[in-house]
């Protein structure tokens, strides 16, 4: 009896703890079920309507790019695209047959839907085809009724007008790669595209804009029901360049076939009027999407199309930097205006001969005939006088061998030599020979066809830093540069020099030459040597260059300013193996000068 009450008490001493255990569960659960209703309401309501509402981005409208006189060089144009609704559709592979029937896909467009459809929701649109035309669209249109769960989509793509002859200096936007800086929530959707290259690049913060965005009413699946808030982005800035597309296209005609650069500014404020860079592609095959094949063929290209020679393509300046050796020598004061030199057509250097362009001599001369005829032997015992340090000091005063900054992009540094450079980079001392050559260019120097025109833009304003620009500038905020410290006297005997060059007979450019009321260029030709000449061709003929396989040919270049008593534009023309300075390179300058004279008379732009 006693034991039957002994486990009767224990029965009710475990059922009272297991119920006192179910009361704390009870209470443990009720507590948090009040506090995530009462006091956790707002955040979970915040919560909820995160998972209601869906904010998404809306891209602006980029900001457009005009020339100086309010041409546009970019633009946007109404943009139809072609997308499809998987879930709509009775057989994808049906409606995709049906639509190849209207309008061809390539194999890699139909990977690529295919690969879009399985990676994105059956309600999701996906892109079939883009950059349709109005004509297209409505063809599309006219057939829906066999293309289940294809609609049209319209928004805006980038355009430029102006195709190739814009293309290296306005540049193209493409879609964001996984290099770019990912600084902007934009640069996250797939099909937004930036600046890739060229003026796009340099200005695409500003030609962005901000984005704007609409929040939509979303169920359980992520399926739209209905529009909450629109609100719109901000479109990019506008861009007005310096550049005029009436000299642009004069230098894009000029150049024609060749393989070159043509840069031409305003010496007084750094303005770029024209950047050429021949051959050219156009643009607007990267903005729409360029094709394997596309891409082989410009890289295959021998005269390397995609190459923005202007301020990447590395050149001896030849001749060209006989102006710089001049005035380190006047500067220097080894040598004096009414110096005279002997030139028999060669010089010797211990038992090493260096010749003369012109192979019987040029006679007695001094600095400003030495310019004029281009004598190759007065700058070789010069520039042996004067040393190449002082030469190399010259030469970067007037902007040689640096970037000038001008914001194109992959520009060259190009390399002007001394001493101490060929101490670090070869461990060996500088020889008296490497100087000689020098003199005339060659050697080890290397310049941009950009860095030219701003050497001999510096020389024409009589010394002042002045340095390129895209950006337009007004009348009431020129800018002010430093001046260069160079004598106005030394400047001008070169100056002399170079107007002789055109317009005295004799001069090497006399065949460019020019009067548009009472207005005249001068300029320096140059021809850089490609492929050495050996004693054997001296002795038995030199081969023409036109019997020469193109890539073995001299560069052509010619630098140039006008007008001579008050100059306002600077030009540098480079033709790729064009043989000579004088016949190729200075004719494609002085025409391009001359066209802007006219410009400047008549002052009536043109679309």
């Amino acid at each position: 009896m006693n034991r039957d009450n002994d486990k009767g008490k224990i029965l009710i001493s475990r059922s009272m703890v297991l119920g006192g255990i179910q009361l704390l569960l009870l209470i443990m659960v009720v507590f948090r079920l009040y506090y995530l209703q009462v006091y956790q309401a707002d955040k979970y309501k915040t919560l909820a309507d995160e998972n209601r509402i869906s904010t998404r981005l809306l891209v602006p409208a980029r900001g457009i790019i005009y020339d100086r006189h309010g041409n546009i060089l970019a633009g946007n144009r109404q943009n139809f695209q072609a997308m499809m609704i998987p879930e709509q559709t009775t057989s994808i592979n049906d409606t995709l047959a049906a639509f190849k029937r209207i309008m061809p896909l390539s194999v890699e467009e139909e990977k690529r839907i295919r690969k879009d459809i399985k990676r994105n929701r059956s309600f999701v649109p996906i892109k079939v085809k883009d950059n349709l035309s109005w004509e297209q669209a409505t063809q599309i249109l006219l057939n829906s009724p066999d293309l289940p769960g294809i609609m049209i989509d319209e928004g805006l793509s980038r355009y430029y007008p102006y195709g190739n002859i814009m293309a290296h200096v306005i540049g193209y936007v493409s879609s964001v790669s996984d290099k770019d800086e990912k600084d902007d929530p934009l640069l996250e959707m797939p099909s937004f595209k930036i600046g890739k290259s060229g003026i796009e690049r340099l200005f695409e913060k500003e030609l962005r804009g901000k984005a704007g965005n609409v929040k939509l009413e979303v169920n359980a699946y992520g399926r739209i029901m209905k529009e909450i808030e629109l609100i719109e982005g901000v479109p990019g800035d506008r861009i007005d360049l310096s550049l005029d597309v009436r000299l642009q296209k004069k230098a894009y005609e000029l150049l024609g076939e060749e393989s070159g650069a043509v840069v031409m500014m305003k010496v007084d404020t750094g303005e770029v009027l024209a950047f050429a860079s021949a051959p050219s592609f156009d643009p607007n095959m990267f903005a729409k999407g360029l094709s394997v094949d596309n891409w082989r063929s410009l890289n295959a290209d021998e005269k390397k199309p995609l190459l923005n020679k202007a301020v990447s393509g590395l050149y001896s300046p030849g001749s060209t930097f006989k102006m710089i050796v001049g005035l380190a020598a006047l500067e220097s004061g080894l040598l004096k205006s009414h110096k005279h030199t002997t030139c028999n057509g060669k010089m010797m250097l211990g038992n090493h001969t260096f010749h003369c362009w012109k192979k019987d001599g040029h006679g007695t001369i001094n600095l400003i005939q030495a310019l004029q005829h281009s004598c190759d032997i007065f700058f070789y015992e010069t520039a042996q006088k004067i040393g190449i340090a002082k030469i190399a000091a010259m030469a970067r005063k007037f902007g040689l061998g640096t970037k000038t900054n001008i914001g194109i992009e992959n520009e060259k540094d190009g390399l002007i030599p001394d001493a101490e450079w060929k101490k670090r980079r070869f461990g060996e001392s500088w020889q008296l020979g490497e100087t000689i050559i020098s003199g005339i260019g060659q050697g080890y120097i290397l310049t941009t066809p950009v860095q030219l025109a701003v050497m001999v833009s510096r020389i024409a304003n009589g010394g002042q830093e002045v340095v390129p620009t895209f950006r337009k500038i007004s009348d009431d905020n020129k800018p002010h540069f430093d001046n260069l410290g160079i004598s106005l006297q030394n400047i001008d005997m070169i100056k002399q020099g170079m107007y002789e060059v055109v317009n005295v007979a004799g001069g090497t450019a006399m065949g460019a030459k020019f009067d548009f009321n009472g207005q005249q260029m001068a300029g320096k030709t140059g021809s850089a040597q490609v492929k050495r000449i050996s004693m054997r061709e001296r002795q038995t003929g030199v081969i023409k260059q036109e019997d020469l396989p193109w890539k073995y040919r001299d560069h052509a270049l010619f630098v140039a300013f006008a007008p001579f008593n008050n100059p306002k534009y600077g030009v540098a023309v480079l033709v790729e193996h064009g043989r000579s300075g004088s016949k190729v390179a200075a004719p494609i300058a002085g025409q391009m000068l001359l066209e802007a004279l006219k410009l400047d008379a008549t002052d009536k732009p043109v679309d």
